[in-house]
């Protein structure tokens, strides 16, 4: 028998999970730690609310967790109610799936304003995430800066301009769909340090701002390449680029503009003791893509401006860690000694749900490798005695379906559920 202890249960940290249990059968168990009382981290709290089909991967791991050699211990913490060095002790494996959950900053004058959010931060606020269910972004106006040129910052753009209809059948919360409801946004700019054939944004969630009801996408025609260029273009990104060509034609006006704003860096936030107007400085691409400063600035008014940048994942005492990077140090996900790292928190936050199932695959092969058959450490028994004797109040998979049947049973007419937003109101939901 084989114990493997999965920190994080997030997409790396179930298809980890799940390459376990089809490479060991009957011969192994995993227990899928998270400081969250409910699963499926990224999925739950990251995806877009009203990306519904996307968020419904999350069966395929109910089906991994209703497994007899699988389990979910909720509601524990790594480095609060047992360590590292202590889980080493227990399992033959430890794998770190975390993720990348923080914000890297801007790193200019001015990103320390109120009004400034990073985009797991804004995310977090409208997808019902503990930690960010206060956040309260500030929508007065005269309008919305997002930095970034990757999904996340369309996700922020569409979230912002959508009208309450428009999220029919999502699962925003719904503090965060009252509070979209009074926002007096009349223009969102996106801006993006490189040009439209640099994007990192996908045809699909391009598209989708093309049919807003009260938002112009737009695009300069002078920052669009020549149309013959497009041809030395991946299939994905020269769809990509004809979404953005078609919103330099000049469409009809609508309440709300969505400025894409290419070649534009921000180089610092001003305001009296808030946000007000963000400066920009237009940039040069030389051969190699790189983007520099032309020493061309302008000013963009704004209250709020959402920094989808990237992520990075947060360091844990005892593992090492690769600041450069934002992530584990890590050997092709081996860290140490019965200690790995997958997903997010191996690579770095990059590529979709589906790139963690060759990553949880190839750290299943790691650990059957490295172990042996039985090494008679105790694995789930002994965290469970360990957590008792500590008080730990523990959630079970089992607990977590309760307390999604009663997010099921609250969810406002049309949509799936409305989850809880505290900590609290999710453990008195289990009874």
């Amino acid at each position: 028998m084989r114990h493997v202890a999965v920190i994080g249960s997030g997409p790396a940290g179930y298809y980890t999970a799940e390459g376990c249990a089809k490479l060991f059968g009957d011969q192994v168990r995993v227990d899928i730690v998270d400081r969250m009382p409910v699963p499926y981290g990224l999925i739950r709290t990251g995806v877009a609310p009203d990306h519904q089909s996307i968020k419904a991967v999350s069966r395929r791991y109910e089906a991994t967790a209703l497994g007899d050699n699988v389990r979910f211990v909720g509601n524990v913490t790594v480095g609060i109610h047992v360590t590292i060095a202590e889980l080493l002790d227990l399992y033959d494996a430890v794998v770190l799936a975390t993720g990348a959950p923080a914000d890297r900053p801007l790193g200019i004058p001015g990103d320390d304003l109120p009004g400034v959010i990073g985009s797991a931060a804004f995310v977090g606020w409208y997808n019902g995430h503990p930690d960010f269910s206060g956040l309260q972004p500030p929508l007065h106006g005269p309008g919305a800066v997002i930095v970034g040129a990757g999904n996340v910052a369309l996700d922020v753009a569409r979230i912002l301009a959508k009208t309450g209809d428009e999220f029919g059948g999502s699962d925003i919360v719904g503090h965060a769909l009252d509070h979209l409801g009074g926002a007096a946004l009349d223009h969102i700019s996106i801006l993006a340090r490189r040009g439209p054939h640099q994007i990192a944004m996908t045809p699909k969630e391009l598209g989708e701002l093309g049919h807003l009801t009260r938002a112009t996408p737009r695009v300069d025609p002078a920052d669009l390449p020549p149309i013959e260029a497009d041809a030395t273009l991946e299939p994905g990104v020269r769809k990509s680029v004809a979404h953005l060509r078609s919103f330099a034609t000049g469409a009809a006006a609508k309440p709300i503009t969505l400025d894409f704003d290419f070649y534009a860096m921000p180089i610092a936030i001003e305001g009296d003791g808030r946000v007000e107007r963000v400066i920009v400085e237009r940039t040069g691409i030389d051969a190699e893509g790189r983007a520099s400063g032309t020493g061309e600035t302008y000013a963009v008014p704004a209250g709020l401006v959402v920094a989808c940048i990237g992520y990075r994942t947060p360091p844990i005492e005892g593992v090492p860690y690769d600041a450069k990077l934002g992530r584990f140090a890590n050997t092709d996900g081996r860290i140490g000694p019965g200690l790995y790292a997958v997903g997010w928190a191996r690579r770095g936050p990059t590529g979709t749900i589906g790139t963690n199932r060759p990553d949880g695959f190839l750290i299943a092969d790691h650990v059957a490798a490295d172990t042996l058959a039985d090494s008679g450490k105790t694995g789930r028994a002994g965290l469970d005695q360990l957590l008792t004797s500590r008080g730990v109040d523990v959630v079970t998979f089992r607990d977590w379906q309760r307390i999604e049947q009663a997010e099921i049973a609250a969810a406002r007419a049309g949509s799936p559920r409305e989850k809880f937003v505290a900590v609290d109101a999710m453990l008195a939901a289990r009874s």
